[in-house]
């Protein structure tokens, strides 16, 4: 299997798994569950630390060359608003119950970020076009942040540069 097969495979599970956290997290606010909503909240955000970091650190810059500084600028910001709708899905679903007012805020805000994830899941045919040595180093600074293993929140608010 080339190595652009590779990343192409791993990067698309990602996504998916997101995908299927966040539609889990429309549910578990659909449901008025706190407590489910809580669990799915953290576990998106330690799936999407180390995601982050190393599109951010090793992908992103990578595809300047190709989409321009103003839309890799774009999936940069895409982050930074996703960032900020986990820090409040975070409180909403710290409380001991879900009033209607907090789950449609928490559906809206869950929804604000569906969009992110199925864009930037494209992004896997224009890496395939990057030299193979360009896809083995984003496969290797992701392996770096998967170590790591800094969840979102933590990884936005004291290691990543640009604060959101």
């Amino acid at each position: 299997m080339a190595i652009s097969d590779v990343f192409t495979e791993t990067f698309r599970d990602e996504h998916r798994e997101v995908r299927n956290l966040l539609f889990t997290l429309i549910d578990a606010f659909t449901a008025h569950d706190a407590t489910t909503a809580r669990h799915v909240v953290s576990a998106i955000a330690t799936a999407t630390g180390p995601h982050f970091r190393y599109e951010e650190e090793s992908m992103y810059p990578r595809l300047v060359p190709i989409f321009g500084e103003e839309y890799v600028g774009k999936l940069i910001a895409d982050h930074d608003g996703a960032i900020r709708n986990l820090r409040e899905l975070v409180e909403l679903a710290d409380h001991g119950q879900i009033d209607q007012a907090q789950a449609e805020r928490g559906i809206e805000l869950t929804r604000q970020i569906l969009p992110h994830v199925s864009d930037c899941d494209g992004l896997s045919i224009m890496v395939e076009t990057l030299p193979q040595d360009d896809v083995l180093d984003i496969l290797a600074v992701r392996e770096a942040a998967l170590e790591k293993n800094v969840d979102l929140l933590t990884w936005a608010g004291s290691v990543r540069a640009r604060r959101a």
